[in-house]
């Protein structure tokens, strides 16, 4: 049995990607057990952040590394928050900050103009520098206002017109079914099948 580090510290992303990735029996890591790992993501695409993440990460640890770099794209503000989707509202924002600046970005902008995507770019690295990338998008819209309660990030703004509710009125399993992420991942498990 393998092992395969997600190349995030970001406790929401570990656990959602464990749950996706539930059906393949390897053992897997956070960066949170290699505390000396420190990764700028200088990137200026979601690609190129997913591949430094992934590509740091395996030379570091030697062991295999999936990397995911996504964010929501919103057309009314000429795809904004992109790249900066995590720290929108600065570099130490909480969810409800990105969201209430996102919120005040749009304010004047009508419901049907506010046609957004969550973008996900996800890297597979291997320490003798193999390299996979996947992608996955979800179409939807930014609400008035946050809905639900499940999720994370900008789950409670994001409206999906296929499910009529925003990522976090679903359950956790209908979004792993659906999201970005689920998307790029399912593409990947193919490579993830070497381990």
């Amino acid at each position: 049995m393998g092992t395969l580090v997600i190349a995030t510290k970001n406790k929401g992303k570990y656990l959602e990607l464990k749950k996706m990735l539930g059906d393949i029996s390897f053992t897997l890591l956070s960066l949170e057990a290699f505390p000396h790992i420190e990764i700028r993501e200088t990137g200026a695409s979601f690609d190129e952040n997913a591949l430094i993440k992934a590509r740091v990460t395996a030379k570091e640890t030697g062991l295999p590394a999936l990397a995911d770099d996504s964010g929501l794209e919103v057309d009314a503000l000429k795809g904004e928050p992109g790249i900066f989707t995590a720290r929108y509202a600065g570099e130490h924002a909480t969810d409800e900050d990105n969201i209430k600046k996102l919120l005040e970005r749009l304010k004047n902008v009508p419901f049907d103009k506010r046609q957004a995507r969550f973008m996900c770019s996800l890297a597979l690295a291997f320490p003798d520098g193999k390299i996979f990338l996947e992608h996955g998008i979800l179409e939807g819209f930014i609400t008035l206002k946050p809905c639900g309660i499940e999720g994370f990030g900008y789950d409670p703004v994001f409206f999906v017109p296929d499910l009529g509710r925003t990522l976090s009125e679903i359950s956790v399993d209908e979004k792993n079914r659906i999201s970005h992420r689920a998307k790029a991942l399912e593409k990947m498990k193919k490579h993830l099948y070497m381990l």
